[in-house]
């Protein structure tokens, strides 16, 4: 697996998960966290310019890319966005960082809005792109969602179903699934080496196994956690900015920017034309969304 042009790679061996890192730059620390089926490399045509004007740390999240990949558990907690934010914290903590910016996709953006409400003080901004809140998600569950986010309840049954069935074909699996979440319904907005990259990812079994630990995670554990923080009034304090796909998942529940600000206490947003995708399909939405918004309080 390679790096991203001009950022440097190491395994950081944390107390409870070693995670590959890649950084580069200099200045405020910003933190970007990727989703699935993907790796860190799916920052590749924007990190270059972030790099730029902060210091840019890119972790591969537990159980994808090259890092760790611990089997899940009985309770689905050890692939919970409260632990993989917990790695995140770990890991700024082994950085000496006390606080940084966070920009989150997909189930990084899960462990991104995790991170700020179990752990504040940790964060300066936060940057959401094309995710809503789990538990909301789940309540805006229809035939839209259903049909388009298969993935969410598939890759939730109990191991080791998904698992043999996506080891048939695993290539073919997630060609289907990047392909199918873009725009042009195309393989050919991903950068040749990232795509590589998530091919190999997906042939390993304990990588597989990860993934859909991750989701069957988020069908009780972060969900659990979710509803508890709302019942309990429990908000994001940290600015927050929503970036989001108009042919991406968000879109399909009606009002996605509303919905954070059911969760936070300052949210913007910004609609792009885009699939699920947003940094590879539209990367320069991303820049155009996140530079001016973490630079305000860059120092």
């Amino acid at each position: 697996m390679t790096e991203i042009a001009g950022f440097t790679r190491r395994r950081i061996v944390l107390p409870q998960i070693a995670l590959s890192v890649q950084e580069a730059g200099r200045g405020a620390p910003l933190i970007l966290l990727h989703g699935f089926p993907e790796n860190g490399l799916c920052w590749a045509r924007v990190a270059p310019a972030f790099a730029e004007r902060f210091r840019v740390i890119i972790p591969d999240l537990r159980g994808y890319g090259q890092s760790d990949a611990p089997p899940d558990d009985a309770g689905h907690d050890a692939y919970s966005k409260r632990q993989m934010a917990g790695d995140i914290i770990a890991l700024m903590d082994h950085l000496n960082l006390p606080s940084a910016h966070i920009l989150g996709h997909d189930r990084g953006a899960r462990v991104s809005y995790r991170l700020a409400l179990d752990h504040p003080a940790r964060i300066r901004q936060l940057g959401i792109i094309e995710i809503a809140p789990t538990a909301e998600y789940w309540d805006a569950w229809g035939y839209d969602l259903a049909m388009s986010a298969w993935h969410w309840t598939f890759l939730a049954q109990p191991a080791p179903l998904p698992e043999r069935m996506i080891a048939a074909d695993p290539v073919a699996w997630l060609d289907h699934t990047l392909q199918g979440w873009t725009r042009e319904k195309s393989l050919d907005v991903f950068p040749p080496a990232s795509l590589a990259a998530y091919r190999a990812q997906a042939q390993d079994p304990a990588r597989i196994h990860a993934m859909c630990a991750d989701y069957r995670a988020g069908a009780t554990t972060d969900r659990a956690h979710d509803i508890a923080d709302r019942a309990a009034g429990r908000r994001i304090a940290a600015p927050l900015h929503f970036l989001w796909g108009r042919h991406g998942f968000p879109a399909r529940t009606g009002d996605p920017a509303g919905i954070w600000r059911r969760w936070a206490d300052l949210v913007t947003d910004t609609a792009c034309d885009s699939g699920h995708f947003v940094m590879e399909e539209n990367p320069q939405a991303v820049l155009d969304a996140f530079l001016p918004f973490f630079s305000a309080q860059a120092d």
